[in-house]
């Protein structure tokens, strides 16, 4: 007599071999021959196309991944005893012939779920659907395009601290490079190049330190939960996860494969945008010195291009390209945003947009190209100075130097510096030239506008000229995060562990994924028929 699991069973089987008699009809051809009817097929009627192979994507197929939900599936099923151990061999046969015909001349990688079945019930019957009890396609690519967002979030994650281990190489090496930094796009203060990079990287390490907390929220399996409210069918979900390299489950069924999917690929891109926009500005401020005739920052000769009119031009390439990735990175978060936007939960728009608008290919091209730029970097220091030599950025530290050490109001010294500035710049004068008698004279009107009751400057004319040295502003600066070099090698310091830490991050999570793997694969192995 059967039991009530059986006849179960039995009308799984029917009615999943019904469905793909189904996906048959509607396309009137299957089962297909070769791998591109297979697409096409599935194309005419809206099911899931792979479009990794179109696009040389450097991820695992649709086709492998649903191979390997299945070698889960099955390794679960068996487990829990939902099939029996001799339907678990048999299927799990029938999912390595899947495998091994698609490596054979001629073999098909279909992409579509019922495709893929269509080849286990061709060898080993329509028994071959039990693997389907619980499940269904919107589990299972929820949960292939989670590991997809995976996969490239890890490689972004990847090119973005090649990077950041770019910016701390140079800023090592330009502690004590001075350069002028900008407000408002006017040159503002000094600083050291190690200084201004420093800033970069730490803007870049918070980058980090979201992909660290987006994965944490994007590792969780969908997997067993069916269409969105789970089966009647006991399923390991635990097992599946553990399986498939997941941390745990994302528990409400509903979320899993239909609501999570608008906000975890969201949150991925709008990284990747943040990402982008700052190597833009990192992009900008570099491409800004070729408009001068002496830059004091370029691209090393031979990573320009000459142009092919003009003798004297040489064009920075590389900076155009990786400014165009960035503005490509920020284009494609807002389409993927676009696609899900005023959409109704359970469409297919929002999805896979991610993966279908290249968006992660895009911010992993856009930091190595970044990489290609911060390699062919050459830095002029002696130029540089020059530049800081030509303004006056150090104007502010006279007011403060007057009231650090002689007590003088702020706003006498401010009004003191700000006459300086602009008979300066009327007469052509740089700092280095500027008398001064007639600073003494230009800090009395000042004073006296106060009534301040010292009228006299209480500097020297040593200390009057140190005080608008560049280098000696930044060296006498105060606090934690200056420009000063001690603290500007504390800093480094300190980066440099943060960045290995986050490199031991991404290997400890790549070793967990194989991990996963080779216990899958072990599992899966223990199924197949011993004569094999």
């Amino acid at each position: 007599m059967r039991t009530r699991k059986t006849l179960l069973h039995l009308a799984v089987v029917y009615a999943l071999f019904a469905s793909s008699s189904a996906l048959a009809a509607n396309t009137a051809e299957l089962p297909c021959r070769t791998t591109a009817e297979c697409a096409e097929q599935a194309r005419k009627i809206g099911a899931t196309v792979d479009k990794s192979a179109l696009k040389g994507g450097a991820y695992e197929s649709q086709f492998s991944w649903l191979n390997r939900i299945n070698k889960a599936s099955i390794v679960m099923l068996t487990e829990e005893g939902i099939v029996s151990a001799p339907q678990g061999r048999r299927i799990a046969g029938g999912v390595q012939h899947v495998i091994d015909q698609a490596a054979q001349p001629g073999g098909k990688s279909p992409s579509d779920v019922l495709q893929v079945e269509q080849i286990m019930i061709d060898k080993i019957g329509p028994e071959a659907s039990l693997i389907h009890s619980g499940r269904s396609r919107q589990d299972m690519y929820a949960t292939y395009r989670l590991a997809v967002l995976r996969a490239q979030v890890l490689d972004y994650s990847d090119a973005l601290n090649s990077s950041r281990a770019r910016l701390l190489k140079i800023a090592g090496d330009n502690v004590d490079t001075l350069i002028p930094a900008y407000t408002n796009g006017v040159q503002a203060m000094p600083i050291s190049y190690a200084h201004y990079l420093l800033a970069f990287e730490a803007a870049f390490e918070r980058d980090a330190q979201r992909i660290h907390e987006l994965y944490a929220r994007l590792n969780l399996s969908p997997m067993g939960t069916a269409v969105l409210a789970n089966s009647g069918w006991p399923l390991n979900r635990e097992r599946l996860a553990m399986l498939l390299g997941f941390d745990g489950v994302r528990e409400n069924s509903l979320d899993s494969s239909q609501v999570s999917t608008f906000d975890i690929p969201l949150e991925a891109a709008g990284i990747a945008s943040s990402s982008a926009i700052r190597v833009g500005a990192l992009i900008g401020d570099i491409h800004t010195q070729y408009h001068q005739t002496r830059p004091w920052l370029l691209l090393e000769e031979g990573s320009t291009y000459t142009s092919s009119a003009m003798p004297q031009k040489r064009n920075p390439g590389l900076l155009m390209r990786t400014r165009e990735s960035a503005s490509d990175v920020v284009g494609l978060a807002g389409a993927t945003t676009i696609r899900a936007h005023n959409v109704t939960t359970g469409m297919t728009d929002y999805k896979a947009a991610f993966e279908d608008l290249g968006l992660f290919k895009s911010a992993t091209d856009m930091f190595e190209r970044l990489d290609m730029v911060l390699d062919a970097l050459v830095i002029n220091p002696e130029r540089a100075m020059e530049e800081l030599d030509a303004d006056w950025t150090t104007s502010m530290e006279l007011a403060d130097t007057l009231e650090r050490e002689h007590k003088v109001p702020f706003r006498i010294g401010h009004s003191f510096a700000s006459l300086i500035v602009g008979q300066a710049r009327d007469q052509g004068l740089l700092p280095k030239e500027f008398p001064y008698a007639d600073a003494q004279k230009l800090y009395t009107k000042a004073a006296q506008k106060y009534n301040w009751k010292d009228q006299r400057l209480p500097l020297s004319e040593s200390a009057f000229r140190a005080t608008l040295s560049p280098r000696t502003m930044v060296e006498t600066r105060k606090g934690t995060g200056g420009p000063q070099p001690a603290e500007v090698k504390r800093m480094l310091a300190e980066a440099g562990k943060r960045l290995q830490a986050d490199e031991s991050w991404m290997g400890e999570r790549r070793q967990q994924l194989i991990k996963a793997d080779e216990v899958l694969d072990k599992a899966f192995a223990k199924l197949l028929p011993a004569s094999r």
